[in-house]
C-alpha cells in the first residue's frame, strides 16, 4: 500500500547525511527534519535569508518575525544567522547547499521539473526553485505518486512550465523511489505491498527495474 505523508518523510529523510546543508520546498518536504536518523544533524537553509531554521513553535513560542520562505512561522537553531535575499542566493548559486528536497506537479523521465504553477491558476510567486534546481549540488523530488485526479505526475514530457530541465537526480514518491539516469528512470525500491506492475501503471515512461 502507498506510504502516508509521515512514513514517506521518514522514507525521504534516510537520504540526507550529518552536517548537510538543505533546503526544503513547501509542502511534504517540510515535515522531513522530523524524522531524521538518530546522530543526523542538518543545517535548514530557508532562501528569504535564514540559515539554522528550527522545527515549527508550539502556539506560545510564534514569532511573527521569525518566517520561513513559505511564510510559515518557525524557530531558530543556536548558532542561526540572517541575510539579505542576494546572499541567500549566493549561497545557492553558488554550490553550497548540499540537497534540495522539493515537491513536484510533473516529472518527466529525464529529469524535467515542473513545480511553481498551474496556468490560469493564481500563483503567489516562483520562489527561489528555479535557483535551486541549478544550484543545489543533489535534487530530490518528494511527491505523491500520482494527482488527486487520478493523473500521472512522473509523466514523459512534462506540460505544465518547466522550474528546470534535467535537474532531477531521484524521486520518491508514497509508492516508489526512482532514479534518473542517462538510460532511463531506473525504479530501485518499492513501498510495501506496491508491485512493479503497481508502479509502472501509474508511470508515464518506460522504467528500467532494479529492485531488491
Amino acid at each position: 500500500m502507498a506510504l502516508t505523508r509521515e512514513q514517506l518523510a521518514a522514507r525521504v529523510a534516510q537520504e540526507l547525511q550529518d552536517g548537510q546543508y538543505v533546503n526544503l520546498g513547501i509542502g511534504l518536504p517540510t515535515l522531513v527534519p522530523n524524522y531524521l536518523p538518530d546522530g543526523v544533524e542538518v543545517v535548514l537553509q530557508s532562501e528569504n535569508g535564514l540559515l539554522g531554521v528550527g522545527p515549527y513553535p508550539y502556539e506560545d513560542q510564534v514569532d511573527p518575525d521569525l518566517i520561513n520562505a513559505g511564510k510559515e512561522t518557525v524557530t531558530i537553531l543556536p548558532g542561526a544567522s540572517f541575510f539579505d535575499s542576494a546572499t541567500s542566493f549566493a549561497m545557492i548559486r553558488g554550490g553550497h547547499v548540499d540537497a534540495a528536497i522539493l515537491g513536484a506537479m510533473q516529472v518527466s523521465g529525464d529529469g524535467d521539473l515542473a513545480n511553481w504553477m498551474i496556468p490560469g491558476k493564481m500563483v503567489k510567486g516562483m520562489g527561489g526553485a528555479m535557483d535551486l534546481v541549478h544550484g543545489a549540488k543533489r535534487v530530490i523530488v518528494m511527491m505523491e505518486h500520482v494527482a488527486k485526479d487520478g493523473s500521472r505526475k512522473v509523466v514523459e514530457q512534462c506540460t505544465l512550465p518547466l522550474t528546470g530541465r534535467r535537474v532531477v537526480q531521484r524521486i520518491i514518491t508514497d509508492l516508489a523511489v526512482l532514479d534518473v539516469t542517462d538510460h532511463g528512470l531506473v525504479l530501485t525500491e518499492t513501498a510495501p505491498g506496491v508491485s512493479v506492475d503497481d508502479v509502472r501503471a501509474a508511470t508515464g515512461p518506460e522504467l528500467l527495474v532494479r529492485v531488491g
